[in-house]
C-alpha cells in the first residue's frame, strides 16, 4: 500500500522595507481571480491585514470554511495556515497589509521594562485568525482603511503618521483577542514562551543572515541548548533553522538579482552563501532556475519562491 502523501503547505517569504514596520500591497494588480489552481493552504512570515472591496468566494482560515464577500476584513496572524478562492468567474478586489507586530511593538516599549506585558500583548494579537463584516467592527475597519490610505498617498512625514494609526489598531486587535490574562494555564504560558522565543531568533536571522551564521549562534542568543532549538523551531516553523535561513537568503539575492548589475559571485558573499557554488545549488533548488537564468527573465521565475515546499526533519 503507498503512503499517503502530506497536504502541501506553502510558506510565503516577505522582506519588509528599510525603516518600516509594514508593508503594504496596494492597487490593482490585487483586483484578480484569487485561488486559480491552487489547492493547498499557505502561511506568512509577518501578519497580515487584508481588506476587501468587492467580489465573492471561499476562504480557509486553519480548520474554519467560510465565505467571504466586499465590505469584510481579515486579520491572519504570522504562520497561520490559510488561503482565498474567489468564485469561478468572478473578480476579488482586496488589499493587504503585513505588519512586522513583534519589531514594531518592542521598538515602541522599548526601555519600558514590562518585557512579560508585551509578550501577553503579541501573543493576544496573533492568537487568532478573524474574517469580520466592516459594518460589525466599524472601529477597526476605519483604522485600517485609514493606514491603506496613508501607505498608498505617502504625504510628508507619512511613516510617522502610519506608526500612530497601526498602533492604535494593532492595541484594538489585543483588546478584542481577549484571553484570561491573570490565571493562564501550562500549556499557554508555553505557547507564549515558544512565540517570544521564535521571535527572538527571526528577528536574529534577519540582522545576521548575510554572516556566517551557525544554528549554535542561534540557540545561544535564545539561551537553550542547540537540540532544544532545532526543535522548537521546527515544530514551530514548520521547517528547520537552516531552511528558514536559506529561504531568506535566497529571497534578497532575487532583490540584488533584479534591481543591481553585481556579479552573482558578489551577490552569493552578501547574501551570506560562503562559496558561488553553494548558492547557484540553493538558488536552483528553491526557484527552479540558476541565479542567471532568473535574472534574464524574473518576471517568469519570481512567483518560483512561493512554492517553497514545507518540511522539517527530526534533528535539525
Amino acid at each position: 500500500m503507498s503512503k499517503k502523501k502530506k497536504p502541501r503547505m506553502e510558506f510565503r517569504y516577505y522582506q519588509m522595507p528599510a525603516g518600516s514596520p509594514i508593508l503594504a500591497l496596494l492597487g490593482q494588480k490585487w483586483a484578480q481571480t484569487y485561488g486559480r489552481d491552487i489547492d493547498y493552504l499557505h502561511f506568512h512570515n509577518y501578519l497580515e491585514i487584508g481588506y476587501c472591496y468587492e467580489g465573492r468566494g471561499g476562504m480557509t482560515l486553519g480548520e474554519q470554511e467560510l465565505r467571504f464577500s466586499g465590505g469584510q476584513f481579515t486579520i491572519i496572524p504570522k504562520n497561520y495556515p490559510h488561503t482565498t478562492n474567489s468564485d469561478p468567474g468572478t473578480i476579488s478586489k482586496w488589499e493587504y497589509l503585513f505588519i512586522d507586530v513583534e519589531g514594531f511593538l518592542r521598538e515602541i516599549y522599548q526601555g519600558v521594562g514590562n518585557t512579560k506585558r508585551i509578550d501577553r500583548m503579541i501573543y493576544r494579537i496573533n492568537s487568532s485568525a478573524v474574517l469580520k463584516n466592516v459594518a460589525d467592527s466599524k472601529h477597526i475597519a476605519r483604522m485600517i482603511r485609514g493606514l491603506l490610505d496613508v501607505m498608498r498617498e505617502k504625504r510628508e512625514l507619512y511613516l510617522d503618521e502610519a506608526k500612530g494609526i497601526l498602533l492604535a489598531l494593532l492595541v484594538n486587535i489585543a483588546r478584542e483577542n481577549t484571553i484570561e490574562e491573570v490565571n493562564l494555564d501550562d500549556s499557554e504560558e508555553e505557547d507564549i514562551k515558544t512565540a517570544t522565543l521564535v521571535s527572538h531568533a527571526l528577528d536574529y536571522i534577519t540582522l545576521h543572515f548575510m554572516e556566517p551564521l551557525r544554528i549554535e549562534d542561534l540557540a545561544n542568543w535564545c539561551h537553550i541548548s542547540e537540540t532544544h532549538f532545532r526543535r522548537v523551531f521546527s515544530a514551530y516553523m514548520k521547517m528547520s533553522p537552516l531552511e528558514y535561513i536559506n529561504l531568506v537568503r535566497i529571497q534578497t539575492a532575487c532583490e540584488y538579482l533584479k534591481k543591481t548589475d553585481s556579479p552573482i559571485a558578489d551577490i552569493a558573499h552578501k547574501c551570506g552563501f560562503s562559496t558561488l557554488s553553494t548558492f547557484n545549488r540553493n538558488f536552483k533548488q528553491t526557484m527552479g532556475v540558476s541565479p542567471h537564468e532568473w535574472r534574464k527573465r524574473p518576471e517568469n521565475y519570481e512567483q518560483q519562491l512561493l512554492k517553497f515546499e514545507i518540511h522539517s526533519e527530526e534533528g535539525w
